[in-house]
């Protein structure tokens, strides 16, 4: 009988997949695949230190990002949306790449959380990329900022410093900005999109909590406060800072503590992020 495949063979290759239709199919057949015995738990190929992308959309630096149109218009909508589908794309790589990369080293378990995380991530996607096609746009119709996958590059021989910034501040990120967000798609009568958006915020939360879990028992068996350490691995990793408004409602669902994060905000922090801003280095229109 042949061996099974390797697990790291297995999301090497969806992480180098480059167009996003076959890259939702690579990442849920890898989640189903492990979940039904057909991968062995093997690392023997090395991940990428970035995942394949298709030609478009183009790459920009966020100060380059152009701006967005007036809110409630068609640029504006088009721009919100394709921002989010661009989160959605490279979470599906950020998680592929956690479990592939750190797996061997964090178990079984391990793997299997962020493995369902890719998968819905990928679920995700495909929602907002076919309201987009609805909207007469398409995923790789506007640029996108470059800056998301810089986190997991940063992070990638340290996975209490990856766990601490991708679940924990980027992931926690979106539970803070995803209501204001679905409230004002709702009021534009958007009822397909306010559901995709109630889906993401649901499904982020227990994204959030599968960082905070799997942080904690990583702190605990270094011995180490797990408070102190992600504090410390967010100032050193996260130069720009943690920004209000924090919804401390979802993030205590997700198990992060208000207590952890309320203390990084920078004393000159203006404040607010803008919320297309924050979907994707969106700059905003002048007032």
């Amino acid at each position: 009988m042949a061996p099974l495949p390797s697990l790291s063979q297995a999301i090497g290759a969806a992480l180098l997949t480059r167009q996003p239709r076959a890259k939702i199919m690579a990442a849920r057949k890898v989640a189903r695949d492990w979940r039904l015995g057909r991968l062995a738990f093997r690392f023997d190929t090395p991940m990428p230190d970035a995942p394949g992308r298709p030609d478009a959309p183009e790459l920009l630096a966020p100060n380059r990002m152009p701006r967005r149109g007036k809110a409630g218009s068609v640029r504006g909508r088009l721009a919100l949306w394709h921002a989010v589908a661009h989160i959605e794309f490279v979470a599906i790589d950020l998680a592929l790449d956690m479990a592939g990369r750190f797996g061997a080293q964090l178990g079984e378990a391990f793997v299997a959380d962020f493995l369902q995380i890719a998968a819905e991530e990928a679920m995700h996607f495909a929602l907002i990329e076919r309201h987009l096609r609805g909207m007469g746009g398409h995923y790789g119709c506007l640029p996108a900022h470059s800056g998301l996958w810089d986190a997991a590059y940063e992070t990638r021989h340290d996975v209490s410093a990856r766990l601490a910034i991708v679940p924990m501040v980027l992931e926690a990120r979106g539970l803070d900005v995803t209501p204001a967000m679905l409230e004002r798609v709702a009021a534009s009568g958007d009822e397909t999109g306010a559901k995709i958006l109630q889906r993401i915020l649901d499904d982020e939360v227990r994204h959030v909590a599968a960082g905070v879990k799997h942080f904690v028992a990583r702190a605990e068996a270094s011995g180490q406060p797990a408070d102190s350490l992600w504090k410390s691995l967010v100032q050193r990793h996260f130069k720009s800072g943690l920004k209000k408004p924090f919804n401390d409602s979802a993030r205590g669902s997700a198990g992060l503590p208000r207590d952890w994060y309320t203390g990084l905000v920078p004393l000159t922090s203006s404040g607010n992020t803008d919320l297309r801003e924050a979907a994707g280095g969106i700059r905003p229109s002048p007032r």
